[in-house]
C-alpha cells in the first residue's frame, strides 16, 4: 500500500509544492517590509527571503536521473498492479462513523472543550494520517501518537472508514476562534510570522500559511484551533509523547513554555 501511494508522486507535484513553499516564504518577507519590521529586525526579512531562495534552489537541483528512476518505478508498479483504483470517499458513511466521536469532538467536529481539537475543516489527508498513527505499531511497537482513547477508537476502523470520516470532517466548517491574552499577543505573532532567529526556529507561517490554513496533504490547518490543545501538542512533541513529525519535535524541543503558550494563543485567532 505504501509503494502505491509513493508512486503517485510525480515531478509536477514536487515542483508545485516547492513553488508554493517559495511563494509563502517570500510573502512573509513582503509582510515584514510592509509592517516596517525590516529596520527593527532585518534578520526576519532575510530569513524568509533566504528560505524562499532555498526552495527555488531545490527546484533547480532536482536530478533527472532520480526522477527517471522514480518514473520507471511508478510505471512498473502500475503495470504489475493493473489499473489504479481511485478511492471515492463516502460522506454519508463518514457522517455515520462521526457519531462515535460526538462526545469529545462535537457533532460537526467543532469540539467545545478546549482540551479536544477542532477537526472540522481539517485537511482529510492529515486526519487520515493521524488515525493511522494512533493505531498500534507493527509487532507490538508503540504508536507514533500515544492516546488511549484515540488508540481504542482507531483500532476499530478499517482503512476505508478512516478515509470516509476524514473526508466528511474536511467538508465541515470550522468555527472561528480568538486570541485571549493581550500580554503575549506580540510574542505569539513574532514567533508565528518570524520565528525565533536566535534559536533557529523557523516561522510557523512558512509551513502552515500566514492565515493558519496549512497546506493540504502536507501541513495541517492551525487557525482557529483551541489554544490549550495546540499548546498540549507542542508539549507532546517536546516530551516525545507524539512522534509523528520529526520537524515539529525538533522545533518544540527548542521552545520555552512561555513561547509555546504565546504562539498557541495567537494561532487561535487566525482566520
Amino acid at each position: 500500500m505504501q509503494d502505491s501511494r509513493l508512486s503517485g508522486y510525480n515531478l509536477g507535484f514536487v515542483k508545485t509544492l516547492l513553488w508554493l513553499r517559495a511563494f509563502v516564504c517570500w510573502g512573509n518577507a513582503f509582510v515584514d517590509l510592509r509592517r516596517a519590521k525590516f529596520l527593527r529586525s532585518p534578520h526576519y526579512f532575510l530569513m524568509h527571503f533566504l528560505m524562499g531562495l532555498t526552495m527555488l534552489n531545490k527546484l533547480t537541483t532536482l536530478k533527472l536521473s532520480s526522477l527517471f528512476a522514480a518514473l520507471m518505478f511508478s510505471m512498473s508498479v502500475t503495470q504489475a498492479a493493473g489499473p489504479v483504483k481511485v478511492f471515492k470517499p463516502d460522506l454519508a458513511k463518514g457522517k455515520e462513523i462521526m457519531q462515535q466521536c460526538v462526545a469529545c469532538h462535537g457533532a460537526d467536529g467543532n469540539a467545545s472543550a478546549p482540551i479536544y481539537p477542532k477537526i472540522a475543516g481539517q485537511h482529510a489527508e492529515y486526519l487520515y494520517k493521524q488515525l493511522v498513527n494512533f493505531k498500534s505499531g507493527k509487532d507490538g511497537e508503540k504508536p507514533l501518537r500515544e492516546n488511549a482513547i484515540m488508540a481504542g477508537f482507531a483500532a476499530g476502523l478499517s482503512d476505508d472508514d478512516m478515509k470516509n470520516v476524514s473526508a466528511y470532517l474536511e467538508a465541515q466548517k470550522q468555527t472561528l476562534g480568538s486570541a485571549k491574552n493581550k500580554d503575549t499577543l506580540a510574542l505569539g505573532e513574532q514567533i508565528y510570522r518570524g520565528g525565533i532567529a536566535e534559536k533557529k526556529i523557523p516561522a510557523c507561517a512558512g509551513c502552515h500559511s500566514p492565515n493558519g490554513a496549512g497546506i493540504p496533504a502536507q501541513y495541517p490547518r492551525l487557525g482557529g484551533q483551541h489554544a490549550q490543545y495546540t499548546e498540549s501538542q507542542l508539549v507532546a512533541f517536546r516530551d516525545g509523547v507524539r512522534n509523528n513529525s520529526e520537524q515539529m519535535s525538533a522545533i518544540a524541543t527548542k521552545m520555552s513554555d512561555k513561547e509555546m503558550k504565546a504562539v498557541s494563543d495567537y494561532i487561535a485567532g487566525l482566520r
